[in-house]
């Protein structure tokens, strides 16, 4: 397995949510950062953060989402109306201009490690 390591900035915080095998490989998990519901991603491989929130609901789902790919973009579809979002960027898939927020992971000694502006 290949894991993607961001490297920690000088200006992040990061905080230890779990550990990688609490994530099963294609699913999410929903992790409270400094106040905010992170949804955390364990898919191909690799971690992704994006907020939970799912703007076109407002409700906070997006880690219940369905993980799966469109082309070559890793997405999660929410589990509600089903709009896709990419993992990488947050852009929708349905409609550019809405995003949800992303954050930087990291895997550490086998923890998951996300990182918000400090």
């Amino acid at each position: 397995m290949t894991l993607t390591v961001t490297p920690p900035s000088s200006e992040s915080t990061w905080t230890r949510v779990c550990a990688l095998p609490d994530i099963l490989p294609g699913t999410g998990v929903c992790a409270l950062v400094g106040g905010e519901q992170i949804a955390v991603f364990h898919v191909a491989g690799r971690v992704f953060a994006l907020g939970n929130r799912d703007p076109f609901t407002g409700a906070n789902v997006l880690s219940r989402g369905l993980t799966g790919s469109k082309g070559d973009t890793l997405k999660v579809a929410s589990p509600l109306l089903k709009h896709a979002f990419d993992l990488e960027t947050g852009v929708s898939l349905d409609d550019p201009a809405v995003s949800v927020p992303t954050y930087p992971a990291r895997v550490e000694g086998g923890d998951v490690w996300i990182g918000s502006a400090g």
